[in-house]
């Protein structure tokens, strides 16, 4: 990483350094496109309603050392001069703190936020780590400069968010969507972890209690896939420990990064969620693109007619319990997301090659956290993290030295359903009763497991807490429903797809393929 020396300020009409959470809210309060909920916080509707994948490039020279789009060095310093010149006439607001808690690993990070979009700069502040260590003095290592009323005509949309690995600058242009301050500054963040010997995962962490010792559950997953769900969920008395990104380092030792949670509203139950939606209820958070009918009255989870991208940011003391990963153990199991409509169980366990292999698919359902183009789409993301700005194959071969040193377990979950998707009445859901046993069992080590005969991965032949075999074996569910042509179908079809998308990333261990072979 090239170290930061001057510390980034813009040359802006006024500069308010490290405003208050009060301070915060007020301004937010001020915006046109905010409105007070019935439970004392402020929803903002956003002109984007989602990340802007294909407006976001890697400024490099060097396209072959990143499998993400790029632009030239010098088109970045073209648009950093245009954006410093837009910056002239507006008033700004600096966030200052901390990716991480841990005095040896956390990261000084910097939002530099155009005034009138004051509450990305209110949620980003929820999520860095302060300290007295926060000062005159303070050098961030990234900085993100956000500026959400400046077009970038000839990018898609308008709309440019410019990554400087190099300078550990983020440019955002056009885009009001908080998820590009939060992601900004994580992104780089990648590439430090890697580059001491670890991967970031987007991941949750969670500790969970058993026979008077804990276990680290890490939960891989992209967003809207039910990581957080997965998170916060308690088996035992468990408690959250990060909502979205982690450090994983040799040995299985885990590092935090935020301070608070960015949680996805669409759907949520007090009945189901009870913490997250106390949490998202509370005057502490705020609220983006959330339905709500009126000022001061109560929001509609459950309406999608704007977007299913609601979103929630809160502190993790708006949780009233959690663990700091400071004080978390290394990794027991590692739990990979896949959202699936078809044969995926609800729990496989996986071998150290088959999971470096799963991680690698990165399998899913798309959702609406990754705009219309990927909602609902079947998606391959390496590592389920559309984040890491260097090779995927990277991720994929650092996955596997990391899984070998730790010694956790690694475990396949299913979050959607088997036979069909939800519109298929042949179809099962797997819930979210279903997917708590499922960690429980897991942290508890209670499950049985035979060896799957078309996957070579283990399924369950029992589950305590889950009733219902034929979503912990699909085939079971095709088997009776007369369905076993269109079950080998999607087998043949998984192999051939994955051997290909496999044998599209130079420099991927061919140990990741060979699992493909393991049934």
């Amino acid at each position: 990483m090239t170290q930061i020396v001057d510390p980034y300020v813009p040359e802006a009409r006024t500069v308010r350094h490290r405003p208050t959470q009060a301070e915060l809210r007020a301004l937010t309060a001020a915006m046109p496109t905010a409105r007070r909920t019935a439970y004392d916080n402020y929803n903002v509707q956003t002109k984007v309603v989602a990340r802007s994948t294909e407006s976001t490039f890697i400024v490099t020279d060097q396209p072959e050392s990143t499998s993400s789009q790029t632009i030239s060095a010098a088109e970045g310093r073209r648009v950093a001069q245009l954006q410093e010149e837009h910056l002239r006439e507006r008033d700004v607001l600096i966030i200052d703190g901390y990716i991480g808690n841990d005095p040896d690993f956390r990261c000084p990070a910097r939002l530099v936020m155009d005034r009138a979009w004051a509450n990305v700069a209110g949620m980003q502040d929820h999520l860095l780590f302060q300290d007295q260590t926060v000062g005159e003095d303070f050098i961030p290592w990234f900085t993100v400069v956000y500026t959400p009323g400046l077009a970038a005509p000839g990018y898609p949309k308008d709309r440019l968010i410019a990554v400087d690995l190099e300078s550990g600058i983020t440019r955002v242009l056009n885009s009001d969507y908080f998820g590009e301050s939060k992601k900004g500054l994580l992104r780089m963040w990648n590439k430090l972890v890697y580059e001491r010997g670890g991967l970031a995962l987007h991941a949750g962490c969670k500790v969970v209690p058993v026979a008077g010792t804990e276990r680290t559950l890490l939960i891989v997953g992209l967003s809207g896939t039910g990581k957080t769900t997965t998170t916060f969920t308690r088996q035992n008395d468990s408690k959250p420990v990060q909502d979205d990104f982690v450090a994983l380092m040799p040995g299985g030792l885990v590092y935090g990064t935020e301070n608070g949670c960015f949680a996805k509203t669409y759907a949520l139950s007090a009945e189901e969620e009870p913490t997250i939606h106390a949490a998202v209820t509370s005057p502490i958070a705020y609220l983006e693109n959330v339905s709500q009918a009126e000022v001061d009255g109560p929001v509609d989870f459950f309406d999608e007619s704007y977007t299913q991208n609601g979103r929630a940011v809160f502190p993790m003391s708006a949780l009233g319990w959690f663990k700091d990963a400071r004080e978390a153990p290394p990794v027991s199991a590692l739990l990979i997301l896949n959202r699936n409509d078809a044969i995926i169980p609800a729990v496989a366990r996986l071998s150290v090659e088959q999971a470096a292999t799963y991680f690698m698919l990165g399998e899913t359902k798309g959702t609406a956290a990754g705009g219309a183009a990927e909602a609902g789409r079947s998606l391959r993301v390496p590592g389920t993290n559309p984040f890491f700005p260097l090779l995927h194959a990277q991720q994929g071969n650092r996955f596997r030295e990391l899984h070998q040193s730790g010694g956790f377990e690694a475990f396949l979950l299913n979050t959607g359903s088997v036979g069909g998707d939800e519109k298929d009445p042949r179809a099962k859901k797997v819930r979210i009763a279903c997917s708590s046993a499922v960690v429980k069992a897991i942290a508890e080590g209670t499950i049985t497991w035979e060896r799957d005969p078309d996957f070579g991965y283990e399924v369950a032949t029992a589950v305590p807490g889950v009733d219902d075999l034929e979503l912990l074996q699909p085939r079971l569910l095709y088997q009776r429903q007369g369905r076993m042509a269109e079950h080998q179908a999607v087998v043949e079809r998984l192999r051939r797809e994955r051997r290909e998308y496999l044998e599209g990333f130079p420099g991927l261990d061919p140990r990741l393929l060979t699992a493909l072979d393991q049934i």
